[in-house]
């Protein structure tokens, strides 16, 4: 599998879970009071998680490609703003072609914000630090929306398998 399906790809089809999950959250009766409901007090609400969902798949950009992107920084404060911003990512995702991304086995060195450095391959970036903090703030999101009511099931989360449906439920 390449770095382009191990990543971009990945990327792409979940942003277009997450919008699905914010269409079905925009018919419910909390609306955008949704975007403050939080798993526990110690935890972000969902209008950061879904911000971290936006800015992720573009925060890998500068290590796995020559572009740049500016995360953003402040939450959105409607759902329908939300999704406007996961669309966003999801153009520019669209713009991406495999040839841009680096070689698997390239570095990349990965600063936290906390003071500390991590130096991996890039494969090992995407597999072990991307992907995993994306998927972790989308499951966030999801159960934050399912704790409040909003109609979610499996099939909300992994939208991406019905081009592989070959048989229904009985």
């Amino acid at each position: 599998m390449t770095l382009y399906d191990q990543s971009i790809a990945v990327f792409r089809s979940r942003i277009n879970a997450m919008i699905g999950m914010l269409t079905k959250a925009e018919a419910h009766a909390k609306g955008d009071a949704l975007l403050e409901a939080r798993l526990a007090d110690d935890m972000h609400p969902l209008a950061t998680q879904v911000r971290f969902v936006t800015n992720l798949p573009g925060e890998a950009l500068p290590r796995l490609t020559k572009r740049t992107f500016a995360s953003r920084d402040d939450n959105e404060t409607t759902i329908a703003a939300a999704k406007a911003a996961l669309a966003e990512t999801a153009a520019l995702l669209d713009e991406i072609s495999a040839d841009e991304l680096v070689a698997q086995d390239d570095t990349v060195v990965l600063d936290i914000p906390n003071g500390m450095q991590f130096t991996m391959t890039a494969e090992e970036y995407v597999r072990d630090w991307s992907i995993p903090n994306f998927y972790f703030h989308l499951t966030t999101a999801y159960a934050i929306l399912r704790m409040e009511g909003v109609e979610l099931g499996k099939a909300d989360f992994v939208p991406h398998m019905m081009p592989y449906l070959t048989k229904g439920p009985n």
